[in-house]
């Protein structure tokens, strides 16, 4: 090799993100910036799409009239009993698959048949066994939270390096240790994600069943504002959600930092 000759960096990086500061704050208000321009414009029809001002004016109306926090507190009610049912059901039968063959015999075919049936066409019946009341919608969310839970931790522990546990059993380990020190860590990231894809889904689920018999909640107030052609009240029911949607998706990172320091 000549001197001149230097050597090409990997761009890789080792595959380790690192933080890249202000980007994403800064195109998310760009992208706001040309909305709320394109609105003042004229290029925008304020009836096919609001400006961002005015829904910022709808939910102001929200805080004003304490309409927010009922519509809020309703949704995360829903929304913290679904998936945290769903999610800690899933994890116990997940790992029930992922470790016995008899369960896994039983429960991995039930779960291959019942989870493409979309859950949300699922809540009339539900509506019949539980009634309009609250259980029906906590019900469907938690259906739906459930199966997803189950894929992921069923998979993360049907990927865990099975030469870790045989190292374990060659050192004399315990099945339970082996369990709580190889298999439950090396399963952890695919359980992370499942709570996040399962998360995403109670969200979708909890705007379905709100907009089915429910007086409080952002789906049902989403749903009137529809009604009522209320697009800078749609378009403010949609932010609801989506600083919703932030919020988990934050709280479930912060989750799986503290869990996963050892990466």
């Amino acid at each position: 090799m000549s001197d001149d000759a230097k050597p090409v960096p990997y761009r890789g990086g080792g595959f380790a993100p690192r933080p890249v500061g202000l980007v994403g704050p800064i195109v998310f208000a760009l992208v706001l910036g040309l909305w709320e321009a394109g609105s003042r414009l004229g290029w925008i029809s304020p009836i096919i799409l609001p400006a961002p001002s005015q829904a910022l004016g709808a939910l102001a109306d929200l805080v004003e009239t304490g309409r927010l926090w009922l519509h809020v507190s309703a949704s995360l009610q829903r929304l913290v009993q679904g998936w945290v049912f769903g999610a800690l059901l899933g994890v116990l039968v997940g790992f029930a698959a992922g470790l016995f063959s008899l369960a896994r015999a039983g429960i991995v075919p039930v779960v291959a048949a019942l989870f493409p049936i979309p859950k949300i066409a699922l809540l009339p019946l539900f509506i019949i066994w539980f009634g309009i009341g609250e259980e029906s919608k906590v019900a469907t969310i938690l259906f739906g939270t459930f199966f997803p839970t189950v894929i992921s931790v069923y998979g993360g522990v049907d990927n865990v390096d099975r030469n870790l546990i045989r190292m374990g059993q060659s050192f004399g380990l315990g099945w339970f240790s082996i369990v709580r020190k190889i298999v439950l860590p090396g399963a952890m990231p695919a359980i992370l994600s499942g709570f996040r894809i399962s998360a995403s889904i109670a969200i979708i689920l909890l705007v379905a069943a709100e907009m089915i018999g429910a007086e409080y909640g952002i789906g049902a107030y989403i749903l009137l504002a529809g009604n009522l052609m209320a697009t800078d009240q749609l378009v403010a029911g949609v932010a609801m959600l989506s600083i919703l949607g932030l919020t988990v998706s934050w709280v479930l990172g912060r989750i799986e930092k503290a869990v996963l320091r050892w990466r």
